[in-house]
Parts: structure tokens; C-alpha cells; sequence
């Protein structure tokens, strides 16, 4: 508890890092009694596979569903984890650009055939937590001028010189977009599909 107090005080200031720690206790609560808890600590014992949500495919089959079965059947004995690379609704970079967290994309399978997985091995999630797809409901809410979306991504405002940035893109590092009050240049570190969120606004993180 005090070292992530430490971490909302360094991001947010002292009191508003109290007020944040107070909202995060109420948003652990209201999930610890659907979540089972789990002793599960990565030591160099353990072997994960990490997979995309389609690398396994059989015919008539939904990927998770015969990812599943192949790691039953093979893998039993020699993985203790399953690390899933995104496998959200998406709209391009092999799943990095998420519509929708909530969801699994109908194209890979189900979230019973990822409760399924989590039967058998413990289960890594990638959140690609830093960008979401324009075609999410955030950033479709904030080219609309929804109130609660207006600061949760990152705005620039005339021509600064972004020449000392670094980044494994070749592509803009501001992509423009017509909102409701006009066009506004927002960062898009990865591509013009994938939109940086604003964690400046402690908003996003909760």
C-alpha cells in the first residue's frame, strides 16, 4: 500500500495521490470477490509460452479453443503459463490497436475458451495499456467533445520541435483529427490508428 501511494504521490502529488489510493481500494473491492486470489510468483523454474490468440489453427475451430487443446495435449508437462499477446477487438497491428478491453475478438474465440485456458495453466495477459484504437469508444468519445473523454489523450498545440523523440516508427508522431471544435493534433506514437493515452489525467488510470 505505501509503495503504490509512493507511485500515485511521484505521478499526482501527495494529496491527490491519497484521494487516487482511497479510489483504487474501492475498484480492488468491488473485483476481489469475483477473483480468486492466486499465489503465483515467475521464478526461473517456471516455462511460459507466449502465443498470439491465432497462432494454433485448425479448421472449423475458433484459435483459443485449439490453442487450448494443443497446450493440453503437448504442453502439459513442460509450460506452467500461458502469456496472451492481445486478443481484444482490434483494428490493425496484429491486435496492438484495441477497440474494446472487455472483449474478445469473435474472430479468435470466447472468454470461455480463455477461462478454459486459465484451468489448466496460470494466464499473462497483454494489456497494451499505452494506446487504444480510434475506433474505440474513448477516442470516438473525445472527437465528439464528451466531457469525461476530453483529456484522455495527449493534444499539441501549433509546431513544436519533436525532432529529439525516439521511437521504433518511421510513421507522424502527430496524426490531425476533426473534432467537434475543430482539428486537433494528437499523438499517435505507433500509427495514426493507435492513439496515446493521457495517464497525466489520472482519469485513464482508473
Amino acid at each position: 500500500m505505501e509503495k503504490l501511494l509512493s507511485h500515485l504521490s511521484f505521478l499526482y502529488g501527495s494529496e491527490r495521490g491519497l484521494e487516487l489510493l482511497n479510489r483504487v481500494w474501492e475498484i480492488l473491492d468491488q473485483y476481489r470477490a469475483r477473483i480468486p486470489r492466486v499465489d503465483f510468483h515467475i521464478s526461473q523454474r517456471d516455462c511460459m509460452l507466449i502465443t498470439y490468440a491465432d497462432q494454433v489453427r485448425r479448421e472449423n475451430d475458433a484459435p483459443l479453443h485449439a490453442l487450448g487443446d494443443f497446450c493440453e495435449e503437448f504442453l502439459h508437462d513442460l509450460i506452467t503459463a500461458v502469456h496472451l499477446l492481445p486478443f481484444y477487438p482490434w483494428t490493425s497491428d496484429d491486435g496492438f490497436s484495441v477497440i474494446d478491453y472487455r472483449a474478445v475478438a469473435s474472430e479468435f474465440g470466447s472468454w470461455s475458451d480463455v477461462q478454459r485456458l486459465g484451468r489448466h495453466f496460470q494466464l499473462m495477459f497483454d494489456a497494451v495499456i499505452n494506446h487504444v484504437s480510434v475506433e474505440s469508444e474513448w477516442f470516438k468519445g473525445f472527437l465528439a467533445g464528451h466531457p469525461i473523454y476530453r483529456e484522455y489523450f495527449i493534444s499539441v498545440d501549433g509546431s513544436p520541435d519533436l525532432s529529439k523523440v525516439v521511437r521504433p516508427r518511421a510513421l507522424p508522431l502527430l496524426t490531425s483529427f476533426q473534432t467537434t471544435s475543430g482539428h486537433k493534433q494528437v499523438w499517435t506514437t505507433f500509427s495514426s490508428d493507435q492513439v496515446d493515452l493521457n495517464y497525466g489525467n489520472p482519469l485513464v488510470l482508473m
